[in-house]
């Protein structure tokens, strides 16, 4: 059910501690914002100077009210911050706004200071947002405590930054766009960005949940929130760098950074990735109308060669395809066209809508109904003529008063379909232009935003949630190349067979259990190709003696492993890794593997553990997948199986909390089962 925040978005009362009169500080702005909705609940202003704060007398504290406060917005110097918030538990406070900076931002003791704090909300049984935000909004409710108002609309914005909310502000506009509710993070102390997604998700206001997060905090909490949401979630974050990979002990650990990990849970979740602000605009100006296709296969309509080649070219690097259009659709637009309109897909009008605007009412109606479509993106100049009364080609009033009357009809039919339609539009302010965002088709200058925002409607990899982490085994006292060898044979991996040697005679022994070819390890080395304690395809004990002395002339190691050599011929090379990302926990990597894999960094990643339908499908999404099904002559391999052996590593990985690292380079894939034919494991 997740916690009850409602003493936070409607309070039964508000009180500004820390309200002031003097215009350079905060507490005035909240305060002339609290007071914007006193006939909706009691507001009461507090300074400890008393006076009057906005032509209105401030009580010296809180108690000085005489009467229990709700809600307190505590904005006082970090010196009485304590006091303030002590005070407000006191008064009967269910929930706090804590403006007031100076804690886990500076260092170790204000963290102790903040978490002293938030211990003692907690046992109030309040809730806290901040230290060290800029406050809360509420349209829905008339809760106005932050430093500006947001225009009214779907969108919950749940952010670490003002500034960006202010931006938004500016960019929503256009698009219809507006705010149900605003929450400036702060610290997280207490209420957490999961906590106030699963509270967005559940509020009735709210279609879409904007989050600007740096601090995830608990990021597998806030992947398994936005999974359940049931609404669209559009992440856009800050430091994706590759910092986290820097210090990595295996391929898996050198190959997987922050970005790799966030997409991944992303991905997993069903959070829409942004890169922008003006990215997340876009998405969410695509998501507001609740429309999504049902694939990927988008119609082109322009009436300029160039702007359709350029929309088809935007929609493909999208990942989105530009079909040609059957035969029937053709004919259709060839009765609605003239003779040079180009109907394959992009459709050119080729100068008809200065002829006839209602030509582009008619083929984007074509386009709609058309069965090999999913959804439509009109491009070029549609909205000059009601812009410019004329423009191009000096109509006049009547292709203005046309272009108008096409935008109703393309309106009405956009009303009357499921599919997706974006504008790509010269004139996004034109009049014909307003006239379809009013209707709910988003509108763009830039081609590569109306391509983005189809990509948003269109149905990707099917997310699957998240899996949740199973019950963790008994740890792991060893993770060497054998241990860890035999705790994965145990999971229900399989291996060749192996020995563990010391000495000549042992080799010799260990030779007499198997025949050949054979495989010696130098153990105890974590990358023993690196450096050179691995020697393959040892055709009998003679040669593999040979490469005993070798090797341990050269190395020295305490023991080596005699290995059945595997048949290499039919197979393809798979690495399968897990690396625990402090803030999403077990992230899983799977991609083409052997010696070449860090150079050839076909990698594809998801929370782990991996089940074996999500791991094919990982698998189906590399580059290199064509090698799976067979290519010049070879067989194709055993895809189920690898799939399956990616749920026993990533399952066995995420039981295991104190392993770090752990791959298993590489797993041979045949055309009938696998084989690990080397694992690593690093403890935390």
């Amino acid at each position: 059910m997740g916690r009850d925040l409602s003493a936070l978005f409607d309070p039964v009362s508000v009180a500004v501690v820390g309200a002031s009169d003097d215009p350079a500080k905060y507490g005035h702005a909240i305060a002339a914002q609290a007071l914007r909705a006193d006939g909706r609940r009691p507001v009461h202003l507090v300074n400890r100077r008393g006076g009057t704060v906005l032509g209105r007398t401030a009580a010296l504290s809180l108690s000085a009210l005489g009467e229990p406060v709700d809600l307190a917005v505590v904005s006082v110097p970090a010196a009485g911050f304590e006091d303030a918030v002590d005070e407000a538990l006191r008064c009967g406070a269910r929930a706090i706004v804590a403006i007031t900076a100076g804690f886990a931002e500076t260092g170790a003791a204000g963290r102790a200071r903040q978490y002293a704090v938030a211990e003692r909300v907690r046992a109030a049984g309040a809730v806290m947002v901040g230290p060290n935000c800029l406050g809360i909004a509420d349209n829905t409710t008339d809760l106005f405590l932050a430093s500006d108002s947001f225009t009214p609309g779907g969108v919950a914005l749940l952010s670490q930054s003002g500034n960006l909310a202010l931006e938004l502000q500016l960019r929503f506009h256009p698009h219809g766009l507006g705010f149900s509710r605003f929450v400036s993070l702060g610290n997280q102390a207490d209420v957490t960005l999961v906590d106030l997604l699963a509270d967005c998700a559940r509020h009735e206001g709210t279609r879409a949940i904007a989050v600007y997060a740096e601090d995830f905090g608990d990021g597998r909490a806030f992947a398994e929130a936005a999974a359940d949401a049931g609404k669209p979630v559009v992440l856009l974050t800050a430091g994706r760098g590759d910092a986290s990979a820097r210090s990595a002990q295996s391929h898996t650990g050198a190959l997987t950074t922050s970005a790799d990990v966030v997409s991944a849970a992303c991905r997993d979740a069903g959070v829409e990735l942004v890169a922008t602000p003006r990215e997340l605009t876009v998405v969410l100006a695509a998501l507001d109308g609740a429309r999504r296709a049902s694939g990927r296969r988008v119609a082109v309509l322009t009436d300029g060669g160039g702007h359709g080649v350029i929309a088809a070219d935007s929609v493909e690097t999208a990942g989105l395809a530009v079909p040609e259009l059957a035969e029937p659709t053709r004919q259709r637009l060839r009765e609605a066209l003239w003779e040079q309109s180009a109907v394959a897909n992009p459709v050119d009008l080729a100068g008809m809508g200065e002829q006839d605007p209602g030509s582009y009412a008619a083929t984007v109606a074509a386009l709609l109904a058309a069965e090999e479509t999913d959804a439509v993106l009109m491009t070029g100049y549609f909205g000059g003529y009601a812009a410019a009364e004329g423009g191009l080609g000096g109509g006049g009033r009547a292709l203005a008063d046309g272009e108008q009357e096409a935008a109703r009809l393309i309106a009405a039919r956009h009303r009357a379909t499921a599919k997706p339609l974006v504008v790509q539009s010269m004139y996004p302010e034109s009049p014909s232009c307003r006239t379809l965002a009013a209707a709910g088709v988003p509108v763009f200058a830039a081609t590569e935003d109306a391509a983005r925002a189809l990509l948003a409607t269109a149905p990707g990899t099917a997310h699957t949630g998240v899996t949740p982490l199973p019950v963790p085994a008994a740890p792991l006292r060893e993770t060497g190349y054998l241990e860890t060898r035999r705790a994965l044979e145990a999971a229900g991996l399989a291996f060749p067979a192996a020995r563990e040697v010391r000495d000549e005679t042992q080799l010799l022994s260990a030779a007499a259990e198997f025949t050949g070819p054979y495989v010696l390890k130098a153990l105890h080395l974590l990358h023993k190709s690196d450096a050179g304690g691995v020697a393959l395809n040892l055709s009998g004990p003679a040669e593999l003696l040979a490469a005993f002395r070798q090797m341990h002339a050269r190395l020295g190691a305490p023991s080596y492993s005699v290995e059945a050599m595997a048949d290499l011929s039919d197979g393809i090379e798979l690495i399968v890794g897990v690396n625990r990302d402090p803030r999403f926990g077990p992230v899983a990597m799977v991609g083409l593997g052997g010696v070449l894999a860090e150079a050839l960094r076909d990698v594809a990643f998801s929370l782990a553990p991996v089940p074996a339908d999500r791991a094919e499908s990982l698998l189906r999404g590399l580059r290199t997948a064509a090698l799976l099904d067979g290519v010049r002559g070879r067989p194709a391999v055993d895809v189920a199986a690898a799939a399956a052996a990616v749920e026993t590593i990533t399952t066995f990985a995420a039981e295991h909390p104190e392993i770090a690292e752990i791959e298993v380079n590489p797993l041979l894939v045949r055309p009938r089962g696998v084989l690990a034919l080397d694992s690593r494991a690093v403890l935390a």
